[in-house]
């Protein structure tokens, strides 16, 4: 009988695991899901920096969660991993794996010996001379950046079983059923960062990790009117893109959030079109939002001013079988904040 896994995500300010039964199956069952948030400071820009206090964290997420697990899943997605295009002699995925070191040092910004490294291939190709060749996402993460939080895990008591790109994970998950014809963008709005990951037929085909999230918002708030960061984060959440109108005494909050707001648009667009214009032939025919970010008031509609191509909100259980202890009601309340978690468990059983 195969072991339950639990996909665990580490965010910025919360934890949050999905423990899957049958992962192998078409239609996964959905055990338990569970999320707490983290002391401030325990986790900066995707890193553990406090391990213990992270344990700690996810030992309470473990037993207020009821998980009976300990085979976990953990993503890495920040501003340390890089992914860009690739193309290698066509070989078997494990020599195309052994050869990376020889031939990426002069693409990513560290040492080869301070990363992890992985290939994605996604098509094949024939090159110069006659030469098939494998074409696909180079996936380089600072090691440093992943061990930490694999530490925290096994200071929790748990067993790390593998680790996986968040924008594969999120691909994973919610391009299943009609959402993995054609080519489709996912975009994730971290605390940090904002990852946008285009897939055709559920293969993802480029992936970009813009170094902005939903944080330079609320700090941007904080340092423009003088508030604290809580207060900065209420004024964030309450106003929103105001598309019902504001108050006068918010016109300086509103006027911050469209300022760093339609930035962070913009480069999403601008990724967008970079895609469009090099692969015309793969028009992108839709958005899937997810992220904490993407709860601010008014940005899905308009980011879809913006795109032109309809935008809509991830359901990452709804492909999903549920247990019956678990209530469809509370998992769409949990919306998109359980995307990573599930595809970092359906990812271990692929």
């Amino acid at each position: 009988m195969a072991k339950n896994i639990v996909g665990l995500d580490i965010g910025s300010a919360g934890l949050r695991a999905v423990e899957l039964a049958d992962a192998a199956k078409a239609k996964p069952t959905v055990v338990r899901y569970h999320e707490i948030e983290l002391p401030p400071g325990a986790i900066s820009r995707g890193e553990v920096v406090e391990p213990h206090t992270v344990a700690g964290a996810i030992k309470r997420l473990w037993s207020t969660g009821g998980f009976t697990s300990k085979n976990v899943v953990l993503g890495v997605g920040n501003h340390r991993v890089l992914a860009r295009d690739f193309s290698v002699p066509r070989m078997s995925p494990r020599r195309i794996r052994e050869s990376l070191p020889f031939h990426v040092q002069d693409l990513i910004p560290v040492p080869v010996s301070e990363a992890l490294l992985d290939f994605y291939p996604n098509s094949e190709s024939i090159g110069e001379g006659g030469q098939p060749h494998v074409s696909g996402l180079l996936i380089a993460a600072v090691k440093e950046a992943v061990m930490t939080n694999v530490r925290a895990v096994q200071l929790a008591g748990l067993n790390p079983v593998d680790v996986d790109l968040i924008p594969f994970a999120l691909s994973r998950v919610l391009l299943r059923g009609d959402n993995a014809s054609g080519t489709t963008a996912v975009i994730d709005i971290g605390a940090h960062t904002t990852t946008v990951i285009i897939s055709s037929h559920g293969v993802p085909q480029f992936v970009r990790i813009i170094p902005t999230g939903s944080d330079d918002l609320t700090n941007t708030l904080g340092t423009r009117l003088e508030i604290d960061p809580t207060r900065a984060e209420e004024a964030k959440r309450s106003i929103g893109l105001a598309t019902a109108g504001y108050q006068p005494e918010h016109e300086e909050a509103v006027t911050v959030i469209y300022e760093v707001t339609n930035e962070l648009l913009t480069s999403i667009r601008n990724t967008l079109l970079y895609f469009t214009n090099t692969r015309p032939a793969q028009p992108v025919r839709q958005v899937i939002l997810t992220g904490g970010g993407s709860a601010l008031e008014g940005f899905t509609a308009a980011l879809g001013e913006i795109v032109r191509v309809p935008v809509v909100p991830a359901q990452p259980f709804s492909t999903l079988s549920l247990a019956r202890r678990l209530k469809q009601q509370e998992l769409e309340v949990a919306g998109g904040r359980g995307a990573v978690a599930v595809g970092l468990a359906l990812g271990k059983a692929a």
